[in-house]
């Protein structure tokens, strides 16, 4: 409401919103950005000072993994490609909370806006599932089939300690990867509060799904730089293997199983809230966008954050970077 010189009150017509132009930007910025930005930005390095990879990596996924394996998944060797590949699926669903894969999370926000029949809302959910899986499978399976071939002589293979001062090539191959993966989700994240170009406006008009898929690739992109202990054990025996099949297959497996649980997540949020969130959602699409641009940007800054600030910080390459004291 504003008052006019005769001093009366009078209703301020809204902000008309831009178009939409791709999944992840709606066109309906809320009014209050900069604080969605800064609060997002906020939460996404208060996460990485609170975060504990102690107890994400075995406390959570080696607990996870033993239970879903029935032994000790760390200290039993993988038995032929059977195991491997069973291995491959479990460490993955294992990983779903650690560091490395957290950002996932912020892939899929944009299903939440889904409204209709219970069925239709699983359709509209299980849909850009299928189309994250289409980015992110042929990254893992060439990856995999990279690490057939050559992954003796990768950086992810080696168990090298590293010494304080200094970053060997595994910790530098993630500096690089997550660091380029939480730079792109911080950029989305802002294109979808309308401060910078949505990168998918030309591509999206013909292929809608496009984003989707492009956020699978990114998905797909955690395997090549992923430090985590599972992990590179699974990387270890496909590269020992030297069967580039064998190495397609189970870092496939990876990558589904990293989003196992969120894929679950969201089709319990579609099918059994009974519409109540999609419908508050809809009734005011600015939220949708807050939504988005608050899991994108949590994530991007989180990861970039953590692993290239802090990295650096507990490699005694920079002085210091505030952790919690169980971190």
């Amino acid at each position: 409401m504003a008052r006019t010189g005769t001093n009366q009150l009078v209703q301020r017509e809204p902000r008309t919103a831009a178009a939409a132009t791709s999944s992840f930007v709606n066109g309906h910025f809320p009014r209050r950005r900069g604080l969605v930005l800064a609060l997002a930005s906020l939460g996404g390095f208060l996460l990485t000072v609170v975060w504990s990879a102690q107890f994400v990596d075995s406390t959570i996924g080696d607990n996870v993994a033993n239970t879903l394996l029935g032994h000790d998944a760390k200290e039993t060797p993988i038995q032929g490609i059977a195991a491997g590949i069973a291995f491959a699926f479990v460490s993955g669903i294992a990983g779903t909370f650690t560091a490395c894969n957290i950002a996932a999370f912020g892939a899929v926000a944009p299903m939440l806006g889904h409204t209709g029949s219970r069925w239709s809302k699983l359709a509209a959910t299980l849909k850009p599932i299928g189309w994250l899986a289409v980015g992110m499978i042929p990254v893992s399976a060439l990856y995999g089939v990279l690490v057939g071939v050559v992954g003796t002589r990768m950086p992810q293979f080696s168990t090298a300690a590293t010494a304080p001062g200094t970053l060997n090539g595994r910790s530098v191959q993630s500096l690089i990867v997550f660091g380029v993966i939480g730079l792109v989700m911080f950029y989305l994240g802002l294109a979808a509060l309308g401060y910078v170009r949505d990168p998918f406006r030309g591509i999206a008009r013909r292929f809608p799904n496009a984003p989707m898929v492009f956020m699978g690739v990114l998905i797909g992109g955690f395997l090549i730089g992923r430090p985590f202990a599972l992990f590179r054990q699974m990387f270890r025996d496909a590269a020992e293997s030297h069967n580039p099949l064998y190495g397609a297959v189970a870092f496939t497996l990876q990558s589904v199983g990293n989003i196992v649980i969120m894929a679950l997540l969201f089709l319990a949020l579609a099918y059994f809230t009974g519409g109540r969130l999609q419908r508050w959602l809809s009734a005011k699409p600015s939220r949708i966008a807050v939504v988005t641009a608050v899991a994108l940007i949590v994530a991007g800054v989180f990861t970039f954050m953590y692993w290239d600030i802090r990295l650096l910080a507990r490699r005694e390459i920079i002085p210091w970077y505030p952790t919690a004291p169980w971190a």
